[in-house]
């Protein structure tokens, strides 16, 4: 079996793609500082899967310690590359925390591959460097945009930083996905969006107050330009986001794709967060406790893809409802409470 560095693999979209990698036939390696995720959810995987899954416990920003797993792993055929920060409202109190980490991993991560001759990357890219686009939904062709926040603006120059890469002669090959907003978990419930504290997405926050663990949900403005007045997102469920980082891979070591690739992952569709709140509770029979506040500073009003791109070349198509990853989510929610894995 090839093996595929996952970076950020114990994280919530790194542990389904390590999943999804190995009903695929690979053999993933995980490498996590467990900065935003808990060691747990390598048991999760473990449970899911059937057998553990190899993981280094070290920072991507430690060239020296990336060095050191490359030496360790011999035979990686390609990294996907997850390991980052990725709070909005976070990244704009503590941007220099953002640039670090999320600039300063993919240098590292970069110079060791290629030293090491490891010429394959999925880079997980974002929406947010479309900025607050003028025309919906969003293609790759969209034009890239001053970054509504630090968080966004760290994808666009990491996008910067490829494209740079691959126009230089280097060997080494990128797909960047990039996706709009994960949500759900695994079916199993075995593993699901995790963080640590009080969460920074919407969906997390929502299975927590239905839970009771939050009081109430605070729906960031209902004045912007949308049908309700709250912001407009395409929300993807990660299993299915999962899955197009095994094409993307797939697609890489076959030797079809070029120097640098972009591609939207998305459902296509956009949902207002007042939408994603009903369905939720359409899905689950729970109510929900929420409030208006005012607008979060780096919000980005309203944005959806457009897929074409992803379907065509990548023969990639999402296939769950926005009902079905909040129902997941609840689930993996549900399966924590009867734990007691969360406090």
């Amino acid at each position: 079996m090839k093996k595929i560095l996952v970076t950020g693999g114990a994280g919530y979209i790194g542990s389904h793609t390590v999943v999804e990698l190995v009903e695929a036939g690979y053999e993933p390696i995980i490498i996590d500082n467990f900065s935003n995720t808990e060691e747990r959810s390598l048991q999760g995987i473990a449970d899911i899967l059937g057998r553990e899954v190899i993981c280094h416990r070290i920072d991507c920003t430690d060239a020296a310690a990336l060095r050191q797993v490359f030496e360790q792993e011999t035979g990686i055929a390609g990294v996907i590359h997850f390991a980052a920060y990725k709070a909005v409202g976070e990244s704009v109190a503590e941007p220099l925390k953002y640039y670090h980490n999320n600039v300063g991993s993919l240098v590292a991560l970069l110079q060791v591959m290629e030293e090491f001759k490891v010429d394959k990357l999925v880079f997980s890219s974002s929406c947010t460097v479309y900025g607050i686009p003028a025309e919906l939904p969003v293609t790759e062709q969209t034009p890239v945009q001053k970054a509504n926040s630090p968080y966004g603006n760290t994808k666009k120059i990491c996008e910067e930083i490829l494209t740079d890469l691959a126009t230089s002669g280097s060997d080494i090959h990128t797909i960047a996905l990039r996706y709009f907003n994960p949500i759900g978990a695994h079916p199993s419930a075995k593993i699901g969006e995790l963080p640590l504290g009080v969460p920074n997405n919407l969906v997390p926050f929502i299975t927590q107050t239905a839970a009771g663990i939050r009081q109430e949900l605070t729906i960031f403005g209902d004045d912007y330009d949308t049908q309700d007045g709250t912001c407009i997102r395409d929300y993807v469920h990660v299993v299915d986001l999962a899955k197009a980082h095994v094409v993307a891979i797939d697609r890489l070591l076959s030797g079809k794709a070029d120097n640098i690739e972009f591609f939207n992952v998305g459902t296509g569709t956009g949902n207002t967060v007042l939408e994603a709140v009903q369905a939720f509770e359409r899905a689950t029979g729970e109510k929900l406790n929420y409030k208006i506040g005012p607008r979060r500073p780096g919000d980005v009003p309203k944005i959806y893809a457009d897929v074409t791109k992803a379907t065509e070349e990548l023969g990639f198509k999402t296939t769950s409802t926005l009902e079905e990853a909040m129902k997941s989510a609840w689930d993996w929610q549900m399966h924590l409470q009867n734990t007691s894995e969360q406090v």
